[in-house]
């Protein structure tokens, strides 16, 4: 049976991309593999995947008895519900490891990088793979995305080195430009609350908590009203209260390189604390642009203590 490459749940760019890079590695290497997504592709992605005619991968959401490769994740609140009943080969990612488990040798590649999408780079070089041109651009904005423009802490020289050599295959001059592009696509904010929250959202187990952080990445904060915020806070008390502890929304501000934090959670003093900041109603972060390594890593270690 054709095993799935597939992203975690409510995809973003890198996680969608990576599902059809990877996919391409698969099978230049010769293996039996399609792409999968978790989720229909948010507006960033959409604008991504149009501007290189390239096609979704498939929705799927049950994977009982397949054959999976992961991408973008490890962590078992990421995976489909029924992942237990699937059989894991292999993991392409680039945040901490998570609590996935299999029943035999798996083929991990995990790097301390802005982006997948790097980590994939790299292997279609290791492996002497190519990687047409579309998909080359598809990867660039993949990492313009998750670096936001080289401009997160989490950005390598790995992250730029693999940027330039997909823009020459791609010939993309201007990825400054490119990324502005994609930064306006992904700053549409005509969506339900809802909607918004979920657009980049994942849950983490922390210490038996179950604590949900969704990331809003846009040109400026100003683009959000008072209404759009007061709709947004009460969302979160609803997403909160879906069976879990806490519920986190980042409001990142990409011109300005920093972050409003909602919080709703009986520990928010704990959760404000842990990111630095001063419980009110306005919690701006300046210089916090990643959820991977500013955010993630410090609840956690909050929720141990």
């Amino acid at each position: 049976m054709t095993a799935l490459v597939i992203g975690h749940k409510n995809p973003d760019t890198d996680s969608i991309i990576s599902a059809l890079s990877a996919t391409n590695l698969y099978r230049g290497r010769g293996f039996d593999v399609q792409s999968a997504a978790q989720g229909k592709p948010a507006p960033e992605t959409q604008f991504v995947l149009e501007k290189f005619n390239l096609t979704a991968p498939e929705e799927v959401h049950e994977v009982a008895g397949r054959e999976l490769y992961l991408v973008d994740y490890s962590d078992l609140a990421q995976a489909p519900d029924d992942f237990a009943k699937a059989k894991l080969l292999g993991i392409i990612d680039h945040h901490k490891l998570g609590d996935v488990t299999s029943d035999s040798p798996v083929e991990c590649y995990i790097q301390p990088v802005g982006c997948s999408n790097t980590v994939i780079k790299r292997l279609h070089d290791y492996y002497q793979v190519a990687i047409p041109k579309d998909l080359a651009g598809a990867m660039l904005c993949a990492i313009l995305s998750d670096t936001v423009l080289f401009k997160s802490p989490t950005c390598t020289d790995l992250d730029k080195e693999a940027a330039y050599d997909l823009a020459k295959i791609a010939g993309i001059e201007d990825i400054n430009a490119l990324g502005m592009e994609m930064f306006k696509a992904k700053s549409n904010l005509d969506a339900s609350a809802r909607d918004l929250i979920f657009r980049d959202f994942k849950d983490f187990n922390m210490s038996g908590h179950k604590i949900g952080i969704g990331q809003l990445e846009i040109l400026s904060l100003d683009l959000i009203n008072d209404e759009l915020m007061q709709q947004l806070t009460s969302e979160l008390d609803k997403v909160r209260s879906e069976g879990r502890d806490s519920a986190v929304l980042v409001l990142t501000d990409i011109m300005q390189e920093g972050s409003r934090i909602l919080v709703s959670s009986d520990k928010a003093q704990l959760i404000v604390n842990a990111l630095g900041g001063s419980l009110s109603d306005n919690i701006y972060l300046p210089g916090v642009m990643s959820r991977k390594k500013q955010v993630v890593p410090q609840l956690e270690q909050a929720f141990k203590a």
